[in-house]
């Protein structure tokens, strides 16, 4: 087999997978995901590892559409109030920092929170309003999971990015934008 061809096979494998993984989410979860995004004043992202590193496209992308948008941690993260979301993303729902700041956010300012994960059993159950399900592989590889070709969690992480990426599109259609529009949002110190 040539380069060319073990590409496009790669290629066409991991695109299948994500088509799968994302068509398995289920659109009542990412419907009441986006309200809260628009109902909220601010809305927070706390990760760890690629997992963030999605997220902060997510934040970034968000941020583009006018919405007031943070990644925990940030040097310039402004307060965390009743009037904001907290979105923890986390695969096996145990990450030690995500779960510890949800946990703070619910004792500071009982804010809505919202874990996107795979397992709906870990212990972000009990702290999280609701959860986005991305029925994936974690390192707990539990049994109603999908499988990946790709290693450790890296389905996980692309399909939150694109999940992301699909929610603002959908964002952008409700509420009308004009695509033109948003680059007063985004980086002009570039």
């Amino acid at each position: 087999m040539t380069f060319a061809e073990e590409y496009a096979k790669a290629r066409g494998d991991v695109l299948a997978e994500l088509d799968r993984t994302l068509a398995s989410v289920d659109p009542a979860q990412l419907e009441r995901l986006r309200d809260e995004i628009l109902k909220a004043d601010q809305v927070f992202f706390v990760g760890v590892g690629r997992v963030m590193l999605a997220l902060q496209c997510v934040c970034k992308r968000l941020a583009h559409l006018g919405v007031r948008a943070h990644c925990v941690g940030d040097i310039n993260e402004p307060a965390i109030t009743k009037a904001d979301l907290l979105i923890v993303g986390s695969g096996s729902g145990a990450s030690l920092f995500p779960l510890g700041i949800a946990k703070k956010a619910r004792a500071a300012a009982d804010c809505t929170i919202v874990h996107i994960g795979s397992n709906p059993d870990s212990e972000m159950k009990d702290i999280a309003d609701f959860m986005v399900r991305i029925p994936v592989h974690t390192k707990l590889y539990l049994p109603d999971e999908i499988e990946s070709c790709q290693p450790m969690t890296t389905l996980f992480d692309q399909s939150l990015l694109l999940m992301g990426d699909v929610l603002a599109k959908m964002i952008i259609e409700e509420r009308n934008l004009d695509m033109k529009s948003l680059w007063q949002y985004h980086a002009n110190l570039e």
